[in-house]
C-alpha cells in the first residue's frame, strides 16, 4: 500500500558551510526590512486621516499580507540555516503551503482590485467616492482572500493525496507544490491539469482586469490637456504598475508550465525574489512614490521625537 512519509527534509538554499553565514545575514536584513516597512505602511495609513481613501485601504491590504506570507516563509528558513537536518512534518508542510500559496494567490487578485480602483478614479473622478465606497472595497478585499484561498486549498488537496514513496527530500527551502510533486510516484497529469486551470484561471483573470483597467487608464490620460494633469494622472499608477510587473514576472515564470519543466536552481533564485524580496519592496515602492505616503511617516515620526517634550 502506498504510504505518505510522516516527514519530510527540506534541502534549503545551499549546502555550501560557507554561505551559510552571510546568507543568514542577508535574509535577516531583509526581513527585518519586511516587516518595518510593511508594518510602517500599515501604520502610516491608519494614523493619518489624509489616507484614509480607497487607495490607501487596499494599500494597507497589500502590506498586511505582504508580511504575512513572507512571515510564513522567512522565520524557518532563517532557522533552517542553523540546521544541520531541516525537518518539517507533513501536515506542517501542507500548512506552509496553504497559508504562503493562499496569501499569495490574494495577492495577485488584490493587484487586480487595486487596477480596477485606479481605473475608477482617473475614469470617473466626480463618482470615484461613490462608487468605491467603503462597503464595495472590503467586499472585494473579502472576494479576494475567498478566490485566493479556495484556488489554493483545491491545490493543497491535489498535492498531498498523492502517493510518495521515491524520498522524503525536498529539492527546496519552504514546501511549494512543484518541488513536492517531482517526488511522487503517481501520475501527475490530474495535477498538472489542476495547476493550469486553477493557476491560470487566477493569473489570466486577474491580468485580464489589470490590462482592461491600464488600456482604458491610458486613454483616459491621452484626453488630458495639461501635461501636468497627465503626469499627475500617471504618478498615482506608477507604484501599482512596479509592484503589478514585479510580482506577475516571477510568478507566472515559476508556476505556468508544468512540473516536468521544473528548472530547480533557477525557480530557488525566483522563488527567494517573490518570497523574500517583494514583500520588502512593496512597502519601499509606495513610500518613495507616493507624496501622502511620506508625509505621514515622516509626521508620525516627528510626533513620536516631539512626546518627551509635553511628558
Amino acid at each position: 500500500m502506498y504510504t505518505f512519509h510522516s516527514e519530510l527534509i527540506l534541502r534549503g538554499l545551499t549546502e555550501n558551510p560557507d554561505l551559510k553565514f552571510p546568507l543568514f545575514l542577508v535574509f535577516l536584513l531583509i526581513y527585518c526590512t519586511s516587516v518595518l516597512g510593511n508594518t510602517g505602511i500599515i501604520v502610516a495609513i491608519h494614523m493619518d486621516p489624509d489616507l484614509h481613501t480607497p487607495m490607501y485601504f487596499f494599500v494597507s491590504q497589500l502590506a498586511m499580507l505582504d508580511l504575512f506570507y513572507t512571515s510564513v516563509i522567512t522565520p524557518n528558513t532563517l532557522a533552517d540555516f542553523n540546521r544541520r537536518i531541516k525537518s518539517i512534518t507533513v501536515l506542517r508542510c501542507a500548512i506552509q503551503f496553504l497559508f504562503y500559496g493562499g496569501s499569495a494567490t490574494t495577492e495577485s487578485y488584490l493587484l487586480a482590485v487595486m487596477a480596477y480602483d485606479r481605473f475608477v478614479a482617473i475614469h470617473q473622478p466626480l463618482q470615484y467616492i461613490k462608487i468605491m465606497s467603503k462597503s464595495v472595497c472590503k467586499m472585494l478585499v473579502a472576494a479576494a482572500y475567498i478566490a485566493g484561498y479556495f484556488n489554493v486549498c483545491i491545490q493543497t488537496g491535489f498535492t498531498f493525496k498523492l502517493n510518495y514513496l521515491k524520498d522524503n527530500v525536498i529539492d527546496h527551502f519552504y514546501c511549494d507544490m512543484l518541488p513536492i510533486v517531482k517526488l511522487t510516484c503517481s501520475d501527475i497529469y490530474i495535477n498538472e491539469v489542476v495547476i493550469f486551470i486553477f493557476g491560470g484561471f487566477a493569473s489570466v483573470s486577474c491580468l485580464s482586469v489589470i490590462l482592461y483597467s491600464y488600456v482604458n487608464i491610458l486613454v483616459t490620460i491621452l484626453r488630458i490637456q495639461s501635461a501636468k494633469g497627465r503626469s499627475k494622472a500617471f504618478s498615482t499608477c506608477a507604484s501599482h504598475l512596479t509592484c503589478v510587473s514585479i510580482f506577475y514576472g516571477t510568478v507566472i515564470f515559476t508556476y505556468l508550465r508544468p512540473p516536468s519543466e521544473y528548472m530547480q536552481d533557477n525557480d530557488k533564485a525566483i522563488a527567494v525574489c517573490y518570497t523574500v524580496v517583494i514583500p520588502m519592496l512593496n512597502p519601499i515602492i509606495y513610500s518613495l512614490r507616493n507624496r501622502e505616503v511620506k508625509k505621514a511617516i515622516t509626521k508620525i515620526v516627528n510626533k513620536q521625537k516631539l512626546l518627551p517634550i509635553y511628558r
